[in-house]
């Protein structure tokens, strides 16, 4: 089962941030989005290792299983 589903969501989710920090008018509030789209980016690079991780995984476990044979 994949869960990109995960990474989307935190990209659109620093792509909200970052949208609300270009129309932020006042400093304190642009740095609070950019400082969450940072946080979200970081979400969504551990679920894209976490993805290739498995996805390798798997791919060994797949080879492993062709070479029993």
């Amino acid at each position: 089962m994949r869960h990109s589903t995960d990474l989307e969501f935190y990209l659109a989710r620093a792509a909200q941030a970052r949208s609300e920090a270009d129309l932020a008018t006042l400093d304190h509030v642009r740095e609070r989005c950019l400082r969450s789209q940072a946080a979200w980016e970081a979400l969504a690079d551990r679920a894209a290792r976490t993805l290739k991780l498995r996805d390798d995984h798997e791919r060994v476990k797949a080879a492993e299983a062709e070479l029993a044979k």
